[in-house]
């Protein structure tokens, strides 16, 4: 009974991550089918993404009271309700607008279901598995990408609608039907804003800041990666696809091996892997003398990202150990302006010197990802 009592939480908290990526990612296969179906440019419903994801951060960082009321497993399952419920409105959607009115709703369910998720993964189990239960959530999401891609671009092919059924509603009913088998939670936190216990704790806010430039600067990478390759090697949509889910498949190893030392050195990690992070991004951008090279480059530069992600947010969940959904909101609202920042500042770098500026720009993000735990790296030492 007490391995399948760790199981279950595990099991739960992959799938709620898993049905967030999913509802992130669903539109990226099919974004042109989706601008011809309602005539709109590619570039015009490109900014669906961008709807659902500024939500979702703003949602993550007013969402106090609402998290000071509910217990965990009422969260994710008010989020998880949430998100399928815009699933199911974008498959639905009749027009534009009503579409980009579904990722209202997707933007606030996904920073429920994400800031909940990972809260809950240190909250439901025991001290001892605390670092696996929470690197199996996190799993979740690029599975979503590996297993979720491929399946919302084939069902594209009949139309895009059955991408947003099958996958992202789909995942939604079966993590709410996991979610749901947990017991109550009977503890709440204190309803206190974001911004005054930022201003309060220089370690929250070091940590916030840091997840903010790492954030923008992986987020940003991925955003352009396939780009890079499209119009560096000539390659097609199809290769550019396939070389994206394998650096979703790096991500994996990254990430199992990070949680064998997460618990004992988070701060060390999240100070160490971004200036690593740094290096390969910058070769990313700068050196490209074959379609292998770079792609290879991305999948190293994947792992070393699961790492500083399983041990950011093992390092939230230690330093706000009293406020854990307070610390996910932060996290899920540094996610989700992340992907915004890096977009925006790796737009006007390609822009302006091409993707060796582009390189440039995402290693001084990710070196000062690195600054704050840096400057805190020998007064942990010290305590530890």
């Amino acid at each position: 009974m007490a391995n399948s009592s760790r199981a279950e939480p595990a099991a739960a908290l992959f799938l709620c991550l898993f049905a967030v990526q999913a509802s992130v990612i669903a539109l990226s296969p099919v974004l042109p089918e989706v601008a011809a179906d309602f005539g709109v440019s590619t570039a015009t419903a490109g900014q669906l993404r961008s709807v659902s994801g500024l939500v979702a951060g703003l949602t993550a960082v007013a969402m106090g009271r609402l998290s000071g009321r509910l217990g965990l497993r009422e969260l994710l399952l008010a989020g998880l309700a949430v998100l399928a419920a815009g699933a199911l409105l974008s498959a639905a959607a009749p027009a534009f607008a009503l579409l980009a009115a579904a990722q209202v709703a997707l933007g606030a369910g996904i920073a429920m279901v994400l800031s909940g998720g990972l809260a809950a993964a240190a909250e439901w189990s025991a001290p001892e598995q605390r670092a696996r239960v929470l690197s199996w959530a996190l799993l979740g999401q690029p599975f979503a990408w590996i297993v979720g891609m491929p399946a919302i671009g084939l069902l594209g092919g009949l139309s895009w609608r059955w991408g947003w059924l099958a996958v992202p509603f789909l995942a939604g009913v079966l993590a709410f039907a996991a979610v749901a088998r947990r017991p109550a939670d009977g503890r709440r936190e204190p309803p206190v804003g974001a911004w005054r216990l930022l201003r309060r704790d220089r370690r929250v806010a070091g940590w916030a800041l840091g997840e903010l430039f790492a954030w923008s600067a992986w987020a940003g990478t991925l955003v352009f990666a396939g780009a890079l390759f499209v119009e560096s090697y000539g390659a097609s949509t199809a290769a550019a696809g396939f070389l994206l889910g394998l650096a979703a498949v790096a991500y994996l190893p990254g990430n199992m091996l990070a949680r064998r030392h997460v618990e004992s050195s988070a701060r060390l990690l999240v100070a160490a892997a971004p200036p690593l992070a740094a290096t390969i991004v910058v070769v990313f951008g700068a050196w490209r003398p074959a379609l292998g090279v770079s792609a290879a480059l991305l999948a190293l530069l994947a792992f070393v990202a699961a790492a500083r992600t399983i041990a950011g947010s093992a390092l939230g969940l230690e330093v706000c150990a009293q406020r854990r959904v307070f610390a996910m909101r932060i996290r899920t609202a540094a996610t989700q302006f992340g992907y915004l920042l890096g977009s925006a500042l790796g737009g006007i770098a390609l822009a302006a010197g091409g993707y060796g500026a582009l390189g440039a720009v995402f290693a001084v993000m990710f070196l000062l990802a690195a600054a704050p735990h840096l400057a805190a790296l020998p007064r942990w030492t010290h305590r530890r």
